[in-house]
């Protein structure tokens, strides 16, 4: 029972998972992140609540891991393109 409730807190956390989004979608930076980089933009989000949201943006498509790195799907990145993320 544990598991689960794990799993559905981590699905519930759609904060950090938006807050991954528009970080790897920034302008200002190299489409390509480091984790490392990762949490230290994302402050006070700790590395669980980071794992958990790049587990379901990588089961949905909208993350892709690059060996140590991640970065935006191609798809997320059009739709950043065509204004349907606000960034």
């Amino acid at each position: 029972m544990p598991r689960q409730r794990n799993k559905v807190r981590c699905e519930a956390d759609r904060r950090t998972q938006r807050a991954v989004v528009l970080q790897l979608l920034r302008d200002d930076h190299d489409d390509s992140w480091a984790r490392s980089e990762l949490e230290a933009e994302l402050g006070d989000t700790g590395p669980r609540a980071i794992d958990c949201a790049l587990a379901g943006l990588r089961e949905a498509g909208v993350v892709e891991p690059e060996g140590d790195s991640l970065s935006a799907s191609p798809a997320a990145r059009r739709l950043h393109e065509l204004a349907l993320i606000g960034v």
